[in-house]
């Protein structure tokens, strides 16, 4: 049994920038019911701040469109007819863009290869000047519909991983370059103060962040702050048409890549950049059926915990598995990156983000299975963990914990996810994997989906209560310590013994 004994004194400020952005599926997405469905019931519970997504410039939402005239030229028209719905209904939740520039509009693109089943153009613009003038009349119509007080608290982001060959024509550097600096140009020319950055890179690639703050540095190019992607999966091992499966890294190799990156920032001409990770999650694969299991929350359990420490926010991708970047899902579960699964059914991870909202801001302990918190009414929260990538069973730990209490009677309140509760995955498969799932399933999906609830009535002694718990495979548990505000002798006359079966309290 691991004893951990807890000091009255926090020991720092837990941040809640987890919170701060998460990622959603292209843009257009957005029109379709079940993904606003999903984000309200995000937005009613958790409450992330703003929401990014590849597609804003992509011919679904048809922003850029040419008119030819009588006389037989073309001149550009710019149609936010699909935007403006999209991004009136994140408002309407109280959740801000994180705007990604990309992809190419297929009438500016300078050639055809493109990304995902939706044909996201990746090639350069075939005219910098329409570029130019594109991102100016997005951004200035963006200040216009909702005013530039609210427009200069949005990060304007230059594309999406141009280190890679799928998002970028020859993952060409220098041609990034340049369409950085030209698009950071055109947004600033809207208005000095908006916030531009990049480069928006995957893993693996950091010496593209010391290139691009150095080129930024000699060209006299805009940069607010630096942006990159995050993934612990290793190279698949096996990939059908339907499914990929990967290796995980150990949980803390994105954690001492955030360090690295961090140091790097620092020692750069640009040392007090804000650093957003704006993509996260263990495998980069949408169809990697880890996402879909309790192993994925308790895997990422730590990063929330501690990536905060390095950077500005990370956003985890994604919200919904209504995504569509190898075609539209086919099946209930089928490894997509989001937090709800298809008929708004709760994934573990769900649960995971839901238990760290309800953390304080007062950290008063940390280490790599716990994170113990204090928040403003003095009442305490407890998020556990126990990360198991080892097949079979057992793998169970033991803790106490004697920690300080503000008042003398607990109420006790533990939210447990493990292999056996809140894992709709394994109910699923139990049922005979149905892909679409009639209604009577669905509701049995949803009604498991919940986690495990337990509680207690305890007593504190001398402002110290001792805790013990036993943290199963892959679980992770919120605990709430409470105080209790007694009334029970307001009634009169009460006396539970004269009940059957109970005795008096």
């Amino acid at each position: 049994m691991e004893k951990v004994t807890i000091l009255q004194q926090a020991e720092a400020a837990f941040r809640d920038n987890w919170k701060f952005c998460i990622g959603t599926g292209r843009l257009g997405l957005a029109l379709q019911k079940e993904y606003i469905d999903h984000l309200k019931l995000i937005q009613e519970d958790i409450h992330f701040d703003y929401i990014r997504g590849h597609g804003l410039l992509h011919d679904d939402i048809g922003i850029y469109r040419e008119l030819t005239l009588e006389d037989g030229s073309v001149q550009p028209f710019y149609n936010f007819t699909y935007i403006d719905r999209i991004f009136d209904t994140y408002m309407e939740l109280g959740i801000r863009p994180f705007i990604e520039f990309g992809f190419m509009p297929r009438l500016l693109a300078s050639s055809d290869e493109t990304v995902f089943s939706w044909n996201g153009n990746v090639t350069p613009p075939n005219d910098y000047d329409k570029w130019y003038d594109l991102i100016q009349a997005v951004v200035s119509h963006f200040i216009e519909r909702y005013g530039l007080e609210e427009v200069l608290k949005w990060p304007f982001e230059v594309w999406n991983e141009p280190n890679l060959t799928n998002f970028w024509k020859d993952a060409d550097k220098e041609e990034y370059f340049k369409l950085y600096k030209i698009t950071a140009i055109a947004v600033k020319d809207v208005h000095p103060d908006l916030q531009v950055g990049g480069p928006a890179i995957s893993g693996g690639a950091d010496h593209w962040i010391k290139d691009f703050l150095d080129f930024c540095e000699n060209e006299s190019a805009p940069v607010d702050f630096v942006t990159r992607h995050m993934y612990a999966s290793n190279k698949a091992k096996k990939v059908t048409p339907e499914l990929c499966y990967q290796d995980l890294f150990e949980n803390t190799m994105m954690l001492d890549e955030l360090k690295t990156v961090r140091e790097m920032i620092n020692a750069s001409p640009f040392p007090d950049l804000p650093f957003h990770i704006t993509e996260y999650n263990t495998s980069y694969s949408p169809i990697n059926p880890v996402h879909d299991t309790p192993l994925n929350a308790a895997y990422l359990a730590r990063t929330l915990s501690e990536a905060g420490d390095y950077v500005d926010s990370f956003s985890y991708w994604t919200f919904s598995d209504v995504f569509e970047e190898t075609d539209v899902p086919k099946a209930q579960f089928h490894g997509g990156f989001g937090l709800i699964a298809l008929n708004g059914i709760y994934k573990p991870t769900y649960h995971l983000f839901s238990f760290f909202n309800k953390l304080g801001s007062e950290q008063l302990h940390r280490d790599e299975n716990m994170l113990v918190t204090r928040r403003e009414d003095g009442s305490i929260a407890i998020a556990l963990w126990n990360l198991v990538m080892d097949k079979g069973e057992g793998f169970e730990k033991e803790f106490e914990l004697d920690l300080p209490v503000q008042f003398k009677d607990v109420f006790l309140k533990r939210q447990t996810i493990d292999e056996d509760h809140a894992n709709p995955w394994n109910v699923w498969k139990q049922m005979g994997r149905p892909r679409f799932p009639d209604k009577t399933q669905v509701a049995t999906l949803k009604d498991m989906a919940q986690p495990l609830r337990r509680t207690a009535r305890l007593a504190s002694n001398n402002g110290r209560l001792k805790l013990s718990f036993t943290i199963t495979k892959n679980e992770v548990s919120l605990v709430e310590l409470i105080p209790v505000k007694d009334e029970t002798s307001t009634y009169i006359g009460i006396d539970d013994s004269l009940i059957p079966s109970y005795s008096r309290d």
